[in-house]
């Protein structure tokens, strides 16, 4: 289902700032190379993505689906000087690709990608996030929400990746576990006394979460 009118989504993009060059090889990579890569976050939301860190200036962010690299990349770039991001990626594969782009564009300072099942890592992880973005399994959105809301800090935040998944959240009845698993999500997120939410339509949707 066609959500936005690619007329609009490429004005969109023709007023958003210029994908930076080092960022463009990366989204050029990963069109050409990977049977997956409308996955990647790409421009627009590769920018809306280093606004926030630029806006929130957090020390500790949490991504869960690193992919190849590109949404950790942006949010890398406005990240302060003492700030790290912790990664997990579960496919070894695409962990190998992400590693190559963070070691060509010398971001392993402050990025570390952890490979494996985010269930299992972050736990293992010893801090209180200023910003998690989820970008994974569909499936396990819920888990990794009631996962992280404990560990947010203060005024910390969570984004949340395809809360519209392609549209699909508006058929009825729903189809596909994916479609399902993300409105399930999304009812879950709206109905916790914990938390309120925002939800946008940039790109395929995101949701930003903050503690009440």
């Amino acid at each position: 289902m066609e959500l936005i009118s690619p007329l609009i989504e490429n004005y969109i993009a023709q007023f958003t700032s210029p994908e930076p060059i080092e960022l463009a090889e990366v989204n050029k990579d990963t069109a050409a190379k990977h049977p997956l890569a409308h996955m990647i976050s790409g421009h627009v939301q590769g920018q809306f993505l280093s606004m926030i860190c630029a806006m929130l200036k957090p020390k500790y962010v949490l991504e869960i689906g690193t992919f190849t690299g590109y949404s950790a990349l942006c949010m890398q770039r406005t990240l302060p000087i003492d700030g790290m991001i912790h990664t997990i990626e579960i496919r070894p594969e695409d962990a190998d690709t992400a590693a190559e782009n963070f070691s060509k564009l010398n971001a392993n300072k402050q990025i570390t990608l952890h490979v494996g099942n985010a269930k299992e890592i972050i736990n293992q992880l010893p801090y209180q996030w200023d910003l998690v973005f989820i970008d994974a399994d569909k499936t396990g959105y819920i888990d990794y929400y009631e996962m992280v809301v404990p560990l947010l800090a203060k005024d910390g935040i969570i984004i949340a990746d395809n809360v519209l998944f392609h549209g699909q959240v508006l058929e009825e009845p729903l189809k596909g576990k994916n479609a399902k698993a993300v409105h399930a999500f999304n009812q879950h997120v709206q109905e916790d006394p914990r938390t309120e939410q925002v939800m946008l339509s940039i790109r395929d949707g995101l949701t930003i979460i903050k503690k009440k």
